[in-house]
């Protein structure tokens, strides 16, 4: 499998340009430059920067120079820290990964959706095709259903062979359906070419890292379930990871593993052993990867409640 160079060991910095109230202050004070030379500080080598379309295009679908204004500053803070850069399109017009917080739906449908996706990565390619081997392109986060995936991989060529024209190297991400999860690599299409990598995110399993959850029917809220509860080994993780390691040597391709994390309910102790368990498997197989998250968000990893673990933490990433 190929080699995830520049890739392999990454931080989120999720709640800044998606998932957000989209409010100037917001923008301008949830991520800072300072913020990227800490993350540096903890031998990371790349930063994936979530962003919405609506950050960077107006209601018209013209684009909007004050937002590309952060992925330009975070490109540049990345540099000046000896990072790479995964910009990764969280919410496109037309579809949303988050059923219950977003109106956006119709994409996969509509040639009108689909020709302004295709639209805004061409100028993604534009703006920062050309800073490649340190920067690359995750095509959208988390494809939900499953009927989707036929029109996805149709959509998926389109889009990388426009992008291609402008960046002919630039090294692109695709995901899945059910969420990017990891057996449902396989369902996608061979990769456009050697630059095109497969995408996966796990938080398996997710009745540990997720208990809590608010936001989700797939959890009830008041359970609760410690690390050894959950039957969480390499094993485990060889299993689950298998179909995609399968199609990623079957295609001389690498595989990514763009979001993973443990919930802020979980106590420290277990985060580590979640940590120590799945990160030796993604080592074992060359598997790059950004955890989930940065801070705050309800997995923030720089948060005060992880403080008597951070350090052997962030040696397990």
């Amino acid at each position: 499998m190929k080699e995830m160079i520049g890739f392999k060991k990454g931080i989120n910095f999720g709640g800044w340009l998606s998932q957000c109230n989209y409010e100037k202050k917001h923008l301008d004070t949830f991520i800072t430059e300072n913020d990227f030379k800490t993350a540096a500080s903890w031998g990371i080598d790349h930063i994936r920067v979530p962003f919405d379309y609506n950050i960077l295009e107006n209601s018209d679908g013209s684009f909007n120079e004050e937002g590309f204004a952060y992925l330009t500053m975070a490109v540049n803070a990345c540099k000046a820290n000896g990072l790479n850069l995964i910009l990764d399109l969280h919410k496109t017009a037309g579809f949303s990964f988050d059923y219950y917080g977003e109106s956006e739906s119709g994409f996969f449908d509509s040639e009108e959706y689909q020709e302004r996706f295709y639209r805004l990565w061409e100028e993604m390619a534009r703006r920062y095709g050309s800073l490649t081997p340190n920067v690359a392109f995750e095509l959208l986060n988390e494809v939900t259903d499953e009927c989707f995936i036929d029109a996805w991989n149709r959509i998926v060529k389109v889009c990388i062979g426009r992008i291609r024209k402008i960046a002919p190297d630039i090294l692109i991400l695709v995901g899945s359906y059910h969420n990017n999860s990891a057996d449902t690599v396989q369902f996608l299409d061979e990769p456009f070419d050697e630059n095109v990598i497969y995408n996966m995110h796990c938080y398996e399993p997710l009745k540990f890292t997720h208990q809590g959850a608010y936001w989700t029917d797939a959890i009830i809220p008041e359970e609760r379930m410690a690390f050894e509860e959950s039957i969480t080994s390499e094993e485990y993780f060889e299993e689950l990871f298998s179909t995609a390691i399968a199609k990623a040597e079957k295609y001389s391709t690498g595989l990514y593993c763009g979001e993973y994390g443990c919930i802020d309910v979980v106590s420290p102790e277990d985060t580590l052993k979640w940590y120590r368990t799945i990160n030796s498997v993604f080592r074992k197989h060359d598997i790059g990867r950004a955890a989930w998250n940065y801070k705050a968000m309800d997995f923030g990893l720089s948060d005060d409640r992880l403080s008597e673990v951070h350090d052997k933490l962030i040696e397990l990433l």
